[in-house]
């Protein structure tokens, strides 16, 4: 009997550890199951950052592409901007060669009337003098025809 007591005692024993043995099966699919849905958690959380990541870089290329053409237009602005002085600057003395021409030239206009009016001043004088000798040849050419009558 004391067999079957020792059997017992041992049975209850193994009981005892197969039930706890079982718990700790349990707690551990538990824990298994929670670290499966973390572990699921944490690669969807990878496959965002990664999505994300990569939408970063593809803005980075982005950025550093429109830097380049936004240095490229600024040397071209540069550019312009010098042309558009330089042309300003020579559209300044063309204005001021411009304005020294028409100034000349109204000038020169004024001088141009003045010696025309002096020209025709000029011109009636010499008709009336060619007038005058006329009239005084033709009167000496009568007098020397009265003197060669005489």
């Amino acid at each position: 009997m004391e067999k079957i007591r020792e059997w017992q005692d041992k049975y209850e024993e193994l009981k005892e550890q197969f039930k706890q043995l079982e718990q700790k099966n349990l707690e551990q699919e538990n824990e298994i199951k929670s670290l499966t849905t973390k572990n699921e958690n944490l690669e969807n959380e990878v496959e965002k950052l990664e999505s994300e990541l990569d939408e970063h870089k593809k803005l980075s290329e982005d950025s550093t592409s429109l830097k380049a053409n936004y240095e490229s237009f600024s040397k071209k602005n540069e550019t312009l901007e010098t042309e558009l002085e330089e042309s300003d600057s020579k559209l300044r003395e063309t204005t001021e060669k411009l304005k020294e021409t028409d100034l000349l030239a109204e000038q020169l206009g004024r001088k141009v009337t003045s010696l025309e009016a002096e020209r025709e001043e000029w011109e009636k004088k010499h008709e009336e003098l060619t007038e005058k000798y006329n009239s005084t040849k033709a009167e000496l050419d009568e007098i020397v025809g009265s003197l060669e009558n005489f």
